[in-house]
């Protein structure tokens, strides 16, 4: 996939739709072969915090991916083109404790320009991270009741603010001057 560098302050999305729908490929790690993991994330946010453009994520304990984003201090977020959504259902619902991911859906991982986890070459947007805040989610502090049946009592995400670093996409993620 051809992308180009892009300032944050230039990244142009439709915010809920990418996260909701189209979703994002987590990795976090180190670029090379069984020292990173990847899931799909569908929950988290873009945008400022503490004057640094951020990406939050949120990773269940439970899930393989959480071991490597405890262990290493950046991580990645890919958004693909829509002919990969198998892709990223299967690495949004299989283990990568269970079966190698980057084999089964032929997705091929590269080298980020500024942080040790990998990006995909399929991906149209690639948002590097260094880990600047973690939590683990607290159900006492939620406000609305619904939230809890997320959870069953159980297994409460911890969530990761992400400084972005660098941006490289295709130009439709490009804010342009008119």
């Amino acid at each position: 996939m051809k992308r180009h560098a892009i300032d944050p302050a230039d990244l142009c999305i439709n915010i809920v739709p990418l996260w909701a729908e189209q979703w994002f490929l987590l990795t976090a790690g180190m670029n090379a072969p069984g020292k990173y993991n990847s899931m799909t994330v569908a929950w988290g946010s873009l945008g400022v915090m503490w004057a640094k453009p951020f990406a939050q994520i949120v990773v269940r304990p439970s899930r393989f991916t959480h071991e490597f984003t405890e262990q290493h201090a950046t991580f990645t977020l890919c958004a693909f083109p829509p002919e990969y959504k198998s892709a990223l259902t299967l690495c949004g619902t299989k283990s990568g404790r269970d079966i190698d991911k980057v084999k089964t859906t032929g997705l091929t991982p590269i080298a980020s320009e500024t942080v040790e986890a990998p990006g995909y070459d399929e991906a149209e947007l690639i948002i590097e991270c260094r880990k600047i805040y973690w939590s683990v989610f607290d159900s006492a502090q939620f406000l609305d009741d619904t939230i809890e049946s997320n959870y069953n009592g159980t297994d409460y995400h911890t969530v990761y603010f992400g400084e972005i670093l660098h941006i490289s996409a295709t130009d439709k993620y490009e804010r342009t001057i008119a």
